[in-house]
């Protein structure tokens, strides 16, 4: 089960190289769009890109590297 999500909107150059960097290590996740939900866009509009492991209810706000990433899962 995949409990990692990737919080970005769309036009953002930060959530596109955190999304490079979680492809390059082969992580599975799942890209949410804060925009489209209101709860999300209150709290995330000046973190994101933010990674969210959902299960054990962390955050990793940008900025983060492949090592910080590997750490945080």
């Amino acid at each position: 089960m995949n409990n990692l999500l990737l919080l970005s909107t769309s036009a953002c150059h930060l959530c596109e190289q955190a999304e490079s960097l979680l492809l390059q290590l082969n992580i599975a996740y799942q890209k949410i769009d804060i925009a489209e939900q209101e709860q999300w866009l209150e709290r995330y509009a000046i973190k994101i890109p933010v990674l969210l492991n959902t299960q054990e209810q962390r955050e990793l706000c940008w900025p983060f590297s492949t090592a910080d990433i590997l750490a945080f899962v």
